[in-house]
């Protein structure tokens, strides 16, 4: 009886004109949607990550990562309320500190790695609450299945390093995994369900501005 906790996310940016070539890889077609001179940041990946959180047997909260991931943001605000983000995430990348879960999480169970290699999101608007809160929508494709979902965002701060510029951001939304035709499960001899199917993801994001 396997037992997997799953799933996933999102997120990496793919870049504004960043795509996904037909072998799954990122890559990058500067400048920005806006063909103009408008800033843009890209993710740093050696200071981010991408994670999500499950249930499992309805008590404990399992963490795992995606370890490959990508994206931008292109922003002519200062308080980046105009910002246009993608991001895209490298199925085959997770790590749930489990090789044999990982292996079944790749499979069609749950993310079908190898017909669907890429996850991606591509914002719609990025609306600034209150203090250094903000709303972000838009599109969220896992599988062959695309729907709106929104995070809410903390912006944490900027700072000039060495002659670069950086700004920081926690993002962090649930969504149902069923949403998204991922619907493996099983029960307990006691008819627990082993997988929750609501998912956290949360992204911390560190990005360097690059024009």
């Amino acid at each position: 009886m396997k037992s997997t906790i799953s799933i996933f996310f999102v997120v990496a940016l793919s870049a504004f004109n960043h795509g996904i070539t037909t072998d799954g890889k990122v890559v990058s077609t500067f400048p920005g949607w806006r063909n103009n001179n408008v800033p843009i940041w890209e993710i740093d990946k050696d200071h981010s990550s991408v994670c999500f959180m499950v249930k499992h047997m309805g008590i404990a909260e399992v963490k795992g990562f995606f370890r490959t991931f990508s994206g931008t943001m292109e922003s002519a605000e200062e308080d980046f309320s105009d910002a246009l983000i993608k991001l895209s995430v490298d199925v085959n990348s997770i790590d749930s500190n489990n090789e044999a879960r990982d292996t079944h999480l790749k499979s069609n169970d749950f993310f079908n790695a190898v017909q669907f290699p890429q996850m991606t999101f591509e914002s719609k608007s990025f609306k600034k609450q209150k203090g250094d809160n903000y709303k972000l929508s838009g599109i969220l494709t896992i599988r062959d299945v695309s729907r709106n979902v929104s995070f809410d965002v903390e912006y944490l701060g900027s700072i000039a390093i060495i002659g670069i510029e950086k700004v920081a951001f926690k993002a962090v939304t649930k969504i149902n995994r069923l949403d998204y035709n991922i619907q493996w499960n099983q029960t307990t001899p006691d008819g627990i369900l082993i997988l929750g199917n609501e998912v956290t993801i949360e992204l911390n994001l560190e990005m360097n501005k690059s024009i």
